[in-house]
């Protein structure tokens, strides 16, 4: 079955447009009764019954965010940093723990209680590894809570 796109509108029934000659060589390109040429789109196969029009395959985003193909892209170009803690004599653990869990996504626990010893015993402990925009903006909120931050590029990767 094929349908007929004439002036805007969809013709129905292609027997009611169409010309059919047995032994046709071009099924889908026909003349009207009028004479005027016009496209025809096949929607299925040729035959009795009505067809289904396979749905279009379309990316979808979210508004303001790219396909995951340019992220993957973009992750490659941008090189990783370091978000590095500095210890300090004015904060207490436990703010420094606190801070970190509010200020880094996904942040557990354990893994601030962890970030926060190496800085203490150690003078500096690294906190994340994330793109440079990312790093920034972690720095300036552990800065912003009163802490000691600051961002180096990542040698090596990840």
């Amino acid at each position: 079955m094929e349908s007929t796109i004439c002036c805007g509108r969809v013709v129905l029934s292609p027997n009611q447009a169409f010309h059919q000659a047995p032994g046709d060589k071009y099924p889908l390109h026909k003349q009207c009764i009028s004479r005027r040429t016009y496209m025809a789109i096949p929607i299925a196969g040729l035959g009795k019954g009505g067809g289904v029009l396979d749905k279009p395959v379309i990316e979808k985003t979210t508004p303001g965010r790219e396909s995951e193909f340019d992220l993957r892209k973009s992750r490659k170009i941008s090189p990783p940093f370091r978000v590095m803690l500095h210890n300090d004599n004015y904060n207490k653990r436990e703010y420094v723990v606190q801070v970190l869990m509010k200020v880094i996504p996904g942040m557990t626990l354990d893994n601030a209680v962890n970030i926060m010893q190496e800085a203490h015993y150690n003078g500096l402990s690294m906190v994340i590894v994330c793109g440079q925009s990312d790093a920034e903006e972690h720095c300036t909120q552990l800065r912003g809570n009163g802490l000691l931050s600051t961002i180096e590029p990542a040698s090596g990767g990840c």
